[in-house]
């Protein structure tokens, strides 16, 4: 990002973020983090002169209700580390230490991990979405891009055209939350893509450059995660996996849960080596190690089902030899 901080904290949020980067840390998204925490400083600065930090940043964590308890945990720990710098660097502004709330650090949340009928009723979904007709052509693809590789919805959103070669099946990635990567994928998939991106030519009238998007919406215009997120959450709620008023079911980004518990599975079905192959899953994904994987491995009633009957060949089997 090359927007610049406002607040009068500006210098030093600045700072404790080329400290951190120095130090090897990615922290693209801390850094959303702090310009949020920025604006806010700015704003209550404005309104009081007299302003005070460890005030401003209880009311910052308080300024948003509604939100999950895990999640303002995460935000808080990011103002944390900048009020341990700021304490260390300019003590005089931190007189007085923020009483920082007792907020659980691990969510509860269970991800709903689809099935593949699931999977097909969402594409019929997609076949029947109104004007434009281009419409149900994008959907579809990126669904299947979703389920089928395991992308981040935001990936798939930023890819150009030239980051899909279809001629090797492979999507290249640039870094986010981990790592730049390369995807490969089957040539069924491939030919999904060939048929949105001749739909795609016919609904923009040109034929697209490399630094396209690949995902568009009217006018050319890059489709954008809260106009995507929009549509599929209809779609879940068209297709009845998702209730018409609660939050619960199932959201966008539950179909990269689903591409993993998918992807292992298979695996148990083809009683591979798993401490062999996670390493693959993992870079596959885009984590920077297992740890970022294990988040995606949810049990199923399959998946265990599959883990017992392994267990009873390998030991109970054994045994009675």
């Amino acid at each position: 990002m090359t927007a610049r901080f406002v607040s009068p904290l500006a210098a030093a949020l600045a700072r404790f973020l080329e400290f951190k980067r120095r130090r090897g840390y990615l922290y693209n998204r801390p850094e959303l983090t702090l310009r949020q925490f920025d604006r806010f400083v700015a704003a209550c600065a404005k309104r009081d002169a007299s302003w005070k930090l460890h005030e401003v940043i209880l009311a910052w964590l308080a300024s948003r209700p509604g939100r999950q308890a895990v999640s303002v945990s995460y935000e808080m720990a990011v103002i944390r580390q900048f009020w341990i710098y700021v304490r260390r660097v300019h003590p005089a502004r931190c007189r007085v230490e923020v009483r920082w709330p007792k907020l659980p650090t691990k969510t509860s949340f269970v991800p709903h991990v689809l099935t593949k009928s699931d999977v097909h009723t969402l594409l019929r979904a997609a076949s029947k979405l109104k004007r434009p007709h281009f419409r149900r052509v994008l959907y579809r693809a990126l669904l299947l891009m979703l389920y089928c590789t395991g992308l981040r919805i935001g990936e798939a959103l930023r890819l150009r055209i030239g980051d899909v070669d279809l001629r090797r099946d492979v999507i290249f990635v640039a870094e986010f939350k981990g790592r730049a990567r390369w995807v490969p994928f089957r040539r069924s998939l491939s030919r999904e893509f060939e048929r949105y991106l001749r739909a795609r030519r016919a609904f923009s009238g040109s034929d697209p450059r490399p630094d396209d998007p690949f995902f568009v919406i009217n006018g050319g215009r890059r489709l954008l995660p809260n106009a995507a997120g929009q549509v599929l959450r209809r779609m879940f709620r068209m297709t009845g996996l998702k209730p018409s008023i609660d939050r619960g079911g199932p959201r966008a980004y539950d179909l990269r849960h689903t591409f993993a518990v998918h992807r292992l599975t298979r695996w148990y079905r083809a009683r591979v080596d798993l401490h062999a192959r996670l390493p693959w899953l993992s870079a596959y994904m885009g984590h920077l190690d297992l740890l970022g994987t294990e988040t995606y491995l949810t049990a199923t009633p399959e998946l265990l089902a599959l883990v017992a009957r392994r267990f009873h060949h390998r030991f109970v089997g054994d045994r009675r030899q």
